[in-house]
């Protein structure tokens, strides 16, 4: 849609179909109030209490294992004790896949063991092992075009390398690699594959798992990521220019299909009890740290702005609605089942984002909202500025990576991207455990998240959300 002259935004007179559209905004005494919300929640300990409990009672959370329940019973629970009005959850059905034992060896030409760890959805080498030559690509552009012929029976091997960013974007193509390079080596007759670590450490003898793309079992091959330095190691060898062959040993594998659940907390709205801002995280995690920063702090910083607001003399104007998403770590399967769940009560949820990249300081804003709406944005963005967040009107909002399905099907969205710099060290491996949060990193997550929602929650007007509204180019304008 053609973007509108402010002057004519901010006096609310935009027209469809005739009838005039009134600019959304925010009153000023809820704006007192979200800076009062802010400001406490700098020095609340509530967010750093529940993601120390979700780690030390319930550790690393595989979606399908013992786990899974485990932290569901533990959400059910921590809702209530923190004063959230109602709470509920609702199923969420995906395969179970199980990771039992890995290993991995250069076997030729010179024999040494390597660290790896199987990806999401890879099944079982074969009793043995698999024991193949590997093939290199530096990119996966390159083993796209590559000839069936040099890859068929063979271990593929991809090799991109992410660097550090604040905003965390080479993960876009490190994610890629995973997801995409299996499944195209799988239908290119490899036997295996191996990628360099989706992972911004050097030095650490650590792997990063991950899900690989595979839907279909019979279409699947063994995949595996290398540690960092097992991937330097492995490019060595092969720079010798001899063949090289390795050996994976994956036990692994999907087993059935298993029924856990979004977990879900609400604060309930006085006014407009049946109108929503919606926030949360995933509950699940990978299995080999203790899912602190991926995403036992999304959690935490959600459920703590929540009852902060909870915390008021009065309920806010519309509801505030935690979900704790199953399973995103393995295909976003919460989310989707959320979305198709509730696809027709679109336009009931005023906006909504969540938060899902550990819990580094928030420092840019970016929202996909109708232009009538842009004014309150501004609002928003006035209260979190002295937190150090800089709003991008430039760039789409998207929800965060969970609610994104609802902001597909047409809800108002927010972006909050904090401090990635070291997550993806961390991300998806032993290494993501409690000691890697600092305390007032969290805090300022949750004054960004207690400020913005509660100004959402006493809004006058809406902020565009509507079947379909943001499909076309995500950002309502």
């Amino acid at each position: 849609m053609r973007r509108l002259p402010l002057t004519l935004l901010a006096a609310g007179l935009l027209l469809a179909g005739g009838i005039a559209s009134a600019a959304t905004t925010i009153p000023a005494s809820a704006v007192k109030t979200a800076e009062q919300l802010r400001d406490t929640a700098l020095h609340d300990g509530t967010a750093m209490a529940v993601v120390t409990s979700l780690t030390t009672e319930v550790g690393p959370r595989l979606a399908g294992s013992d786990a899974d329940l485990r932290a569901r019973q533990w959400a059910l629970a921590k809702f209530k004790a923190l004063g959230f009005d109602k709470v509920y959850s609702e199923p969420v059905t995906f395969p179970l896949w199980q990771r039992r034992s890995e290993s991995g060896a250069i076997v030729a030409p010179f024999p040494q063991p390597l660290v790896l760890t199987a990806l999401g959805y890879s099944p079982a080498t074969p009793k043995g092992g698999l024991t193949a030559q590997v093939v290199k690509f530096s990119s996966l552009d390159a083993l796209k075009a590559a000839d069936p012929a040099s890859v068929k029976g063979r271990i593929v091997y991809v090799d991109y390398r992410m660097h550090r960013q604040k905003d965390g974007h080479d993960y876009g193509m490190g994610s890629a690699v995973r997801t995409g390079g299996a499944v195209i080596a799988a239908a290119k007759g490899a036997a295996g594959y191996l990628l360099r670590s989706a992972g911004t450490d050097a030095h650490q003898r650590i792997a990063h798992t991950g899900v690989t793309g595979f839907r279909d079992p019979a279409k699947a091959i063994p995949a595996a990521a290398l540690s960092n330095p097992d991937a330097d190691q492995l490019d060595r060898v092969l720079a010798y220019g001899k063949p090289v062959t390795v050996r994976m040993d994956l036990d692994c594998g999907i087993v059935g299909e298993y029924t856990g659940a979004n977990v879900i907390g609400e604060i309930t709205g006085r006014k407009h009890p049946d109108q929503v801002v919606a926030i949360g995280g995933h509950l699940d995690s990978w299995d080999p740290g203790t899912g602190a920063i991926d995403d036992g702090a999304g959690i935490a910083i959600t459920m703590a702005a929540a009852k902060l607001i909870g915390d008021l003399p009065q309920r806010p104007d519309r509801t505030i609605r935690v979900i704790a998403f199953a399973n995103e770590e393995m295909g976003l399967w919460g989310s989707r089942a959320y979305a198709q769940k509730h696809a027709g009560e679109v336009g009931k949820f005023v906006l909504g984002t969540d938060s899902d990249f550990g819990a580094g300081r928030i420092w840019r804003m970016s929202a996909s909202v109708k232009p009538q709406a842009r004014d309150a944005i501004w609002q928003i963005a006035g209260v979190l500025a002295p937190l150090g967040v800089a709003y991008d009107a430039s760039r789409p909002g998207g929800g965060g990576s969970d609610l994104s399905q609802m902001h597909a099907r047409g809800m108002a969205a927010l972006g909050l991207t904090q401090d990635g710099t070291r997550y993806f060290d961390w991300h998806h491996t032993a290494n993501d455990t409690l000691d890697k949060i600092d305390p007032a990193e969290l805090a300022q997550n949750v004054a960004v998240y207690a400020a913005w929602v509660y100004m959402a929650a006493q809004a006058e007007g809406d902020f565009g959300s509507a079947p379909g509204a943001f499909a076309k180019d995500g950002t309502g304008e």
